[in-house]
């Protein structure tokens, strides 16, 4: 018996990585209720997507093992009003082949040294409330449930409540930002 230990590489993606996140991206979309939207997207999609997270200095990151990217994760603007310019929204996807190897944790915890490394005060998490997975993950990391809204979307034939999730992350916004 072969004991196979693979390595988990955190790094920050890159334009030749989109292919692989859109699979990801496009399993969550097809098969769960982490992504609302009903519709796939392309590849077209995804490229805009990175240029405006890239070009708003946002990071993207991406989880290695063996060449293969295993999942992704990120954060962007909250809401497009300026008053939000501290508030951040994050997102975790694995493929579905590395769940349970800690890729979700590995993410979450660059995510938020990333966070804690920038102009970043607060972070939201905005999950389907029968995500249960994903509400642990956040709560492991110390992200409070603040609210509920019941029935707000609709996939897959059914009306889905969404929770929402906060973390502060720094003190260092001042009165004068």
């Amino acid at each position: 018996m072969t004991n196979r230990s693979s390595e988990l590489l955190i790094r920050d993606a890159r334009e030749s990585d989109l292919p692989e996140i859109l699979v990801i991206h496009n399993n969550a979309i097809a098969e769960t209720t982490a992504i609302w939207d009903t519709e796939l997207a392309d590849l077209d999609e995804r490229k805009a997507w990175f240029a405006a997270r890239t070009g708003a200095g946002y990071p993207i990151l991406v989880a290695e093992i063996d060449g293969q990217v295993a999942g992704y994760a990120s954060y962007g603007q909250f809401r497009p009003k300026s008053g939000y310019r501290f508030c951040v929204e994050n997102s975790v996807y694995v493929s579905d082949i590395f769940h349970r190897r800690g890729v979700a944790t590995a993410l979450m915890t660059e995510l938020l040294a990333r966070a804690q490394n920038s102009d970043v005060h607060t972070m939201i998490a905005v999950i389907e409330s029968s995500n249960r997975t994903s509400i642990a993950l956040h709560e492991k990391f110390g992200f409070a449930i603040v609210g509920q809204l019941p029935e707000v979307g609709h996939k897959f034939g059914r009306w889905m409540d969404l929770t929402l999730m906060q973390r502060v992350i720094g003190e260092g916004v001042t009165s004068q930002s």
